[in-house]
């Protein structure tokens, strides 16, 4: 095209000094579409790279891994943070699944007796033995599960391969969860990486990548809540509920309510992580740990709806904690100060 203008303004008088003009405002654009282009570039690396000056805001009072996605949670005092979630040794957290005989999964949201089912690991941290009322204890031997060939199962819509964990915890799962011998499984997530993509409704945030989508996580691999914000909903609420039912990695003391809301940066212990969405509500949260029972008020979602909604990032969910996705991997305890980025 630009050519072609030129060719035409060759033939006319002045011809010279059109073409120039043309030659000047073509050079001009393209430096334009390269200096922008160069500009984009440079704002994304600064913006993932970890500031160089912290501020205290608090400490970590509370940390939690939950092996089975929906499951009981086991509170822990020392963790390995690593881009596929919270560890120590074989227990790693939501690295197992319970899914339907066509391969997806189920949650508490359907099903709220799950976060009945309660596990805990043996000392070296390579078995796993769930309890459940009116039900025998189990054992998985994690460390097995890796020799098993992979089969195919399903979350939020994306494939993933899992190993099968056996008919007699599937018998188990199903006569607890459904009062029949047979309809769900047990699937445990082997690898050390998540290899899934960002799913679609999250990918309007830009500091969400597929590395931080965990092993069998909804989003990110990490979730932090602070005590000021779990008491400021309980302050709206007949019924106070405790942190454990929004169902936190970490939970925060020092922070104002909703403090976490801005923080870009965090560090904690030795590992260091990016804000990367906030954390969308769902009815899940009405579900009581200890009973297994949804609220007939629907709270503490009903409150939180009144006013911790912003429709750009959470549509109808209102949003309480952020979900990170850790930069720099190490250790973190119980006590831990956490700084913010300045």
């Amino acid at each position: 095209m630009i050519s072609k203008l030129f060719s035409e303004s060759s033939t006319g008088s002045g011809s010279g000094n059109v073409r120039n003009a043309l030659l000047v405002a073509a050079g001009v654009g393209v430096a334009t579409l390269i200096g922008y282009g160069a500009y984009r570039c440079l704002k994304k690396h600064l913006e993932n790279i970890p500031p160089k000056e912290w501020r205290r805001v608090g400490e970590v009072t509370d940390i939690n891994i939950y092996p089975i996605k929906s499951c009981g949670a086991i509170r822990v005092n020392q963790i390995e943070c690593s881009v596929i979630g919270p560890r120590v040794h074989l227990m790693r957290d939501r690295i197992f699944m319970v899914i339907q005989t066509d391969g997806t999964f189920i949650t508490g949201r359907a099903y709220p007796r799950m976060v009945l089912v309660q596990p805990k690991f043996d000392e070296a941290y390579e078995t796993m033995t769930l309890s459940a009322p009116g039900m025998l204890d189990i054992s998985i031997d994690v460390r097995r599960l890796f020799a098993i060939e992979s089969v195919s199962a399903s979350v939020w819509g994306q494939t993933v391969a899992t190993v099968d964990c056996g008919e007699d915890v599937a018998r188990w799962l199903s006569r607890f969860l459904l009062s029949e011998d047979f309809g769900l499984r047990l699937v445990f997530y082997p690898h050390e990486v998540s290899y899934r993509e960002v799913r679609g409704k999250n990918k309007i945030f830009p500091h969400l990548t597929a590395r931080d989508s965990g092993a069998l996580h909804d989003a990110t691999s990490y979730m932090l809540i602070t005590e000021a914000s779990v008491s400021d909903v309980n302050a709206k609420l007949e019924k106070p509920v405790t942190a454990l039912q929004y169902r936190p990695n970490f939970v925060v003391k020092g922070p104002t309510a909703y403090e976490e809301d801005d923080w870009q940066w965090i560090k904690i212990g030795e590992t260091i992580y990016r804000n990367v969405k906030p954390c969308t509500r769902c009815i899940f949260i009405n579900v009581d740990p200890e009973t297994g029972i949804s609220s007939t008020t629907a709270e503490p979602l009903k409150t939180l709806k009144t006013y911790r909604r912003n429709p750009k990032v959470g549509g109808d969910n209102p949003i309480l904690g952020m979900q990170m996705g850790v930069k720099k991997e190490g250790t973190v305890r119980l006590g831990d100060v956490v700084y913010v980025g300045c």
